[in-house]
């Protein structure tokens, strides 16, 4: 057997072993979401089945997987609550249909807009989220069970944390969860399993349309669920997909992961499932268990379907605080330790980001959580920006000169006008922009007023190096703006 034979076998082994665990802790997390949509258990695997298969076959980041999020049933709550799980599939056909336009016309390349700080808001929040639902498998326990409940965890952590240091022959999380089982079921320990969430027995997933009128109405009522799902399903995949990027120290395509998520929405919703996203604790878990192509993926995929179809008994076995000590463990490798130590070092603004970025995402959701921090990192930086605006001002030939050094744009405006003095100026100023440059229509309303107020005292205005872009953007202004005061 050559050297590549047995490389090819390794990571056939290790993708495949990766799969089996991911899909054990993906199919009571996917369970519990169900809940939290208002749907049908059966529902959220199928969506883990569908959307998680496509991703995985065509998707841009191999490894990543998708499966029902928690943040697109929260999104699903209020639609299935007041028209019925029907048009929940119909909204996740139209919210595949967007994503995937998305990916064709290329946007997805904005979410390299996102700071690093909301980057770090984004995870530290999430991992925050992942620990607090795994602490509602503690409710309603006392005395003996939580004891029980809370020995298991340890246990399974332990098993986790410690068996990479015998052998690594297969994923640790894999052999903590058949372990504690084992455990369990050998001694006849009461615990809480995962048959105890709800019964995950079902048929095949069966192609058809949505049980809607197919009508430009039912598009209307939909559309704006779908938008939002939309938005919050590629918002948290693509955040995913840069994480997961940093992981493994590739890069991979956002906009053919926006098309995957899209037309593994389309399937879920003409399969009658609850629509998915890129789930950011199973996929690290699918990382650090050594799943780092398409086929952990499509294995994950395939065992959520044996699950449902005839495997449902044997993941009901499987003990709550086996999966609970597993994603304790991927809590604490997805959260970004190395901010803590940094918040006093990064600008404060950075910092308060950061921190910003992490409570939304607890308090609110994912998406409303990196809007708001992209929104407040823009505004810090034009704020910051706008007062970096300076003039050197010389005499040159009678006309005082004004040498500007910074951008003009919106946040700069202001503070460009106050730096000229019409009143005490020669007859000729002239405004010398090589070492600046105006950047949209504020800055040209912000020349054309001071001109103005030059005029109003007997006197002229002139610009002068204009760069190239500038002087098309002039062009483009047209009427609104005196070409007659571009000297040079």
């Amino acid at each position: 057997m050559t050297a590549n034979t047995r490389a090819r076998l390794r990571t056939l082994k290790n993708e495949t072993l990766a799969g089996i665990t991911v899909s054990f802790a993906m199919a009571p997390e996917v369970v519990a979401f169900a809940f939290v949509a208002g749907v049908n258990p059966i529902v959220g695997l199928y969506a883990a089945f569908t959307a998680g298969l496509v991703t995985a076959l065509i998707g841009g980041r191999p490894g990543m997987i998708t499966g029902g999020a928690g943040s697109l049933a929260v999104v699903s709550t209020a639609l299935v609550a007041t028209y019925g799980a029907p048009y929940l599939f119909a909204a996740v056909v139209v919210m595949g249909g967007i994503q995937a336009l998305i990916g064709v016309f290329r946007w997805g390349r904005f979410i390299r807009l996102v700071p690093h700080p909301v980057m770090l808001g984004f995870v530290n929040g999430l991992a925050i989220v992942i620990f607090l639902a795994q602490l509602r498998q503690f409710r309603g326990l006392s005395g003996a069970g939580l004891a029980m409940m809370v020995g298991l965890t340890v246990l399974t952590l332990v098993i986790t944390a410690l068996l990479p240091r015998l052998t690594k022959a297969v994923p640790s999380s894999l052999a903590a969860i058949l372990f504690v089982t084992a455990f369990v079921h050998g001694l006849g320990l009461r615990t809480r399993t995962v048959s105890d969430l709800a019964s995950v027995h079902g048929a095949f997933p069966h192609w058809s349309l949505p049980a809607v009128p197919l009508t430009a109405a039912t598009l209307w009522l939909v559309l704006p669920y779908a938008m939002v799902l939309a938005g919050v399903g590629l918002t948290e995949s693509l955040l995913t997909q840069t994480l997961v990027d940093e992981m493994t120290g590739t890069r991979t395509s956002h906009d053919r992961e926006c098309v995957g998520q899209g037309l593994g929405n389309i399937v879920t919703g003409f399969c009658g499932g609850m629509g998915g996203c890129a789930m950011i604790a199973q996929s690290i878990l699918n990382i650090e268990s050594g799943g780092r192509g398409r086929l952990s993926g499509v294995v994950e995929a395939c065992c959520i379907l044996a699950f449902v179809v005839a495997a449902s008994g044997l993941i009901g076995l499987v003990p709550m605080a086996a999966l609970v000590g597993v994603m304790f463990l991927v809590v604490y490798k997805t959260f970004a330790w190395s901010s803590l130590r940094i918040l006093h070092r990064i600008p404060r603004g950075d910092a308060a980001v950061l921190v910003l970025v992490s409570v939304v995402t607890v308090l609110a959701n994912l998406a409303t959580a990196v809007l708001i921090g992209v929104v407040v990192s823009a505004l810090k930086f034009a704020w910051e920006t706008g007062t970096r605006l300076t003039a050197r001002k010389f005499e040159e030939n009678g006309s005082r000169v004004y040498e500007l050094h910074g951008p003009v744009f919106f946040g700069s405006a202001r503070v460009f006008g106050e730096l000229f003095d019409p009143t005490s100026d020669p007859v000729h100023t002239v405004a010398d922009f090589q070492f600046s440059r105006l950047h949209d229509h504020s800055a040209l309303e912000a020349v054309r007023v001071l001109a103005g107020r030059y005029q109003a005292v007997g006197k002229t205005l002139s610009v002068r190096h204009l760069s190239a872009d500038c002087r098309r953007m002039l062009d483009n202004a047209g009427a609104a703006f005196d070409k007659s005061l571009i000297r040079g």
